[in-house]
């Protein structure tokens, strides 16, 4: 039960959430008049937000009650979220997108520990694809919805979309705190290891450094999240509205769609890939990547055709994403240094937040240029290198490796210790 209410939980969250996402960009570049610039700097703000909350959120989850971190960071999220709705000066609206990227993103890695607490470790990954469909779900009703009736010619026109995503944010904290009702507030992680960390500060930054295999897997990340996800906000969704010249409502079809595959093939695709390498799904997912950054270029060739090209390219995205989003915090949290797991999600939760603060600016600096084709090969170029990252990281995983610095896992026992790793 503690389980379903935390799915349920993420699928509440992006709900209000997904009636945003997919107009952020456009509502204060176009429906407020900011321009461009604020657009992307909000976006930005978000994820350096999020760059700032993970790791604390993560170390909090290690040494504290998760449940408590968790609602205490969705409450955070929804009052970031409420104060858009009266954020009339672009000043007061990144303020407002930055406290939101420190409400949402802190919350995740005490999210993750809970699943990785409560769930066997032969469960994990169904697990967690579970979270991920369900917010999903959360995000296509939410996206589909917000198309028909955002008004991007009214200053007020996202507020309704705003308050259900803080009313989102609030009823998401409630459920978990129904989660952990009835939870023992000691109980360890069904990792063999013991939930105090022994370490702190840079030593404990230090200690999952010293892991190789997380080494590669943190290149991993960075390529992924760069490749697609950092784009997914406002990149994206610039390159269809101003140089594919695609309506705002084929924007909110496309998010739509990019949800509606996730859910219709989660649960398949954890069948078919349940006993495959992790790193191997990764070079599978850098691969989908790369096809999609090419099928999207193809729209300058048929301006014609351009939204049902941009829509189509979202849901060729949304099969990767099946096989990233159950692999990667799994891996991550069974290669972690004992005592460590939630530091060592909400570390790689700023690596992927954080890099990803760059793709806006890094979207409107090449749009703004007017070099959308060098837009598309440099992540084309990204997406590759991913596939090479996750190869070496599959390679480093299968060779016996002597013990590192004390206090952390040999390389050894941690593969040991990863389930599904090889082929």
């Amino acid at each position: 039960m503690r389980v379903r209410l935390l799915i349920l939980a993420s699928a509440v969250a992006m709900l209000g959430w997904g009636a945003v996402l997919p107009y952020q960009y456009a509502y204060a570049a176009q429906a407020r008049g900011w321009g461009g610039l604020v657009a992307a700097v909000a976006s930005t703000l978000f994820s350096v937000g999020a760059l700032i909350a993970a790791p604390v959120g993560g170390r909090l989850a290690d040494r504290f009650d998760p449940v408590r971190v968790a609602v205490g960071a969705k409450i955070a999220a929804t009052i970031a979220m409420g104060t858009l709705i009266w954020a009339d000066s672009p000043t007061a609206f990144l303020a407002g997108m930055f406290a939101f990227g420190l409400g949402v993103t802190a919350a995740g890695p005490a999210q993750s520990v809970l699943v990785l607490r409560w769930v066997p470790d032969t469960d994990r990954r169904r697990v967690f694809a579970w979270q991920f469909t369900g917010a999903a779900l959360g995000m296509a009703i939410g996206a589909f919805a917000a198309g028909f009736v955002v008004d991007l010619s009214s200053a007020n026109g996202l507020d309704w979309a705003f308050a259900a995503g803080a009313l989102g944010f609030l009823l998401s904290g409630g459920l978990i705190a129904a989660a952990g009702w009835r939870a023992p507030v000691g109980a360890a992680y069904d990792l063999g290891e013991d939930p105090t960390p022994t370490v702190t500060g840079l030593a404990a930054i230090r200690a999952i450094w010293a892991v190789p295999a997380l080494r590669w897997t943190a290149l991993v990340t960075v390529t992924l999240a760069l490749g697609f996800y950092a784009q997914f906000e406002s990149g994206l969704p610039a390159y269809a509205l101003t140089d594919l010249h695609v309506s705002a409502k084929a924007v909110g079809l496309a998010a739509a769609v990019n949800s509606l595959v996730i859910i219709a093939l989660q649960m398949v695709m954890i069948r078919l890939t349940g006993k495959r390498s992790g790193p191997t799904l990764l070079m599978i997912v850098g691969g989908i990547w790369a096809t999609s950054w090419m099928l999207l270029g193809s729209a300058q060739l048929a301006p014609e055709l351009a939204a049902a090209i941009f829509v189509t390219t979202f849901g060729v995205f949304a099969v990767g994403e099946t096989m990233y989003a159950p692999i990667l915090n799994p891996l991550t949290a069974q290669l972690a240094p004992e005592g460590l797991v939630g530091t060592t999600l909400g570390v790689f939760t700023a690596l992927q937040t954080g890099i990803s603060a760059t793709g806006p600016l890094l979207a409107g600096v090449l749009l703004g240029a007017g070099l959308s084709g060098v837009f598309l090969g440099l992540h084309l170029l990204i997406s590759l290198a991913a596939v090479g990252a996750a190869w070496r990281l599959r390679m480093v995983i299968r060779r016996p490796a002597s013990p590192v610095t004390e206090g952390v896992t040999s390389p050894v026992d941690q593969q040991q210790r990863v389930l599904g790793l090889r082929s």
